[in-house]
């Protein structure tokens, strides 16, 4: 399980606040679950890759929400600041 992002002090969970994060502000690493359907995850992948943020992929959606603190699957999580 990702312990940086557990012990992150501001972090992104989900798709939607991940891609906003990346368009605003510098973001330090962007998880993904191997498990996530392609088609959430290409935009995040593709704006990781144009502004140079590491990708931790993570195995499960499940594993991912849990290290992000929610009861469900989470497929794209994000470190702003540690």
């Amino acid at each position: 399980m990702p312990q940086r992002l557990q012990a992150a002090r501001e972090k992104t969970v989900g798709t939607k606040q991940t891609i906003k994060a990346l368009k605003r502000e510098p973001v330090k690493t962007v998880y993904v679950a191997e498990n996530a359907e392609r088609h959430v995850i290409e935009p995040i992948l593709a704006a990781c890759r144009e502004k140079q943020v590491p990708v931790v992929r993570v195995d499960s959606m499940k594993t991912l929400g849990k290290a992000c603190g929610i009861k469900v699957g989470c497929a794209v999580a994000a470190i702003v600041q540690e």
